[in-house]
Formats: C-alpha cells, structure tokens, sequence
C-alpha cells in the first residue's frame, strides 16, 4: 500500500524555514490553557482572556530566547525576535476561520496606532541604531508574524500569519497564512465573549504591519 503523504508536511516546512515548528506552537498554547484553568468565577470577567494571551506570549519567549532569539515589550508588543533579525513573532487573539485557508480571518479586538504606524526609513545615518545593535535590525521595520489563535468551547484553533493591512482598527488582510494543527491540546476552551489580549484602549498589544 502506498504511503500517503502527510497533509502536514508542507506546513511543517514553512513554519521550520521560520524557526519555529507545530509542536512549539502546541507546548505554547497548551501551557496558556493551563494557566487560564485557574480562573474561578471570582475572576475579572476578562481574566481568563488575558491571562492566556499573556501566557502565550511568555511561554513563547520563554522556549525561544535560550535558542538566541530575542524578546521586546515595546510598546506593550510582546515579541520574539529571531537570530538573524528576519522577523518577530507576536501571539495575539482572532476572530473568524482560524487555520481554515478558505476562510477569512482578523485580529480578534480592535489595535491602535502602533498597529498603523509607518516607519520612515532613512539609511543616511552611518551610526547603528539602538536596535541595530540589540535586535540586528530596526524593530519597527522588521515582518511581524501573529501567532493567531480561536479559543471556542470546542477547544484552541491556530494558525501563523503575516499581516498587510488593517482595515480600521483590525488586521484582517494576510501576506501568507499556515495553519497549525494542535492534536491533543486538551484545552476546553471558554466563552468567545470574553475579551483576550486589550484593545487601544487599554494601550495594550499592537502589531507592526510591515507594507511590503
């Protein structure tokens, strides 16, 4: 009988050229549901929603920054930044067809102007920047990944994305989109109400969306 392909594997190679791998992806996320398992009813009604966003974004950092990539909280951004300062990834939560293709998909809660900010580029200093010298790149000029996950009652959907444009204050026009199949995650999920990572208002996670 003939091997059939793994439907994975085109993916799985895609999300290795980026340095990053589904099973990374299942560890990250299944720790953050752990976490959220804490929260009682005595809970802010947006705790178990921002706990996980957070989390996510730790447990990220917290296994890729051994592997010399880097980690940024500017402007409320939680990054990783990879060795060769190709790209950062930031986990955030979204709304619509996670990890379908055929579907569409956007940013969960609406972001603020870091999100829109266009950085003007000037390549006549000689002098390397702070950044240059931290992050082997400007920071704001640098392709920012999302991590994008679905929390449902059914469980966590995922999939890593590279955002073009946001129309309004949500990002819902992608470059590139590779689902992440988390078998096993174990995680029930909660409501879809309740909010995740902040919006502008509460000046929290905005992404750089690099016009390529």
């Amino acid at each position: 009988m003939p091997h059939s392909e793994d439907p994975q594997a085109p993916a799985e190679q895609r999300l290795a050229e980026l340095g990053v791998s589904r099973e990374l992806f299942r560890k990250v996320l299944k720790g953050a549901a752990v976490e959220v398992s804490g929260c009682t009813e005595f809970d802010a009604p947006a705790a178990p929603g921002f706990i996980f966003w957070s989390r996510a974004n730790r447990f990220l950092a917290e296994e890729l920054v051994p592997s010399d990539w880097k980690w940024t909280s500017r402007d409320s951004i939680l990054r990783v930044i990879h060795p060769s300062g190709s790209h950062a990834i930031t986990a955030i939560s979204a709304d619509g067809g996670v990890g379908d293709l055929e579907a569409t998909v956007r940013s969960k809660n609406p972001k603020g102007k870091a999100m829109a900010r266009l950085v003007e580029k000037n390549g006549q200093f000689s002098l390397m920047t702070r950044d240059e010298v931290l992050f082997g790149r400007e920071l704001d000029q640098m392709p920012t990944w999302c991590l994008l996950y679905k929390r449902t009652r059914g469980g966590t959907v995922a999939e890593l994305s590279l955002p073009v444009k946001m129309n309004g204050k949500y990002v819902n026009e992608w470059q590139e989109r590779i689902p992440v199949d988390l078998p096993d995650l174990g995680d029930p999920g909660v409501d879809v109400s309740l909010l995740d990572d902040p919006g502008p208002d509460d000046e929290g996670p905005e992404v750089i969306v690099e016009m390529r």
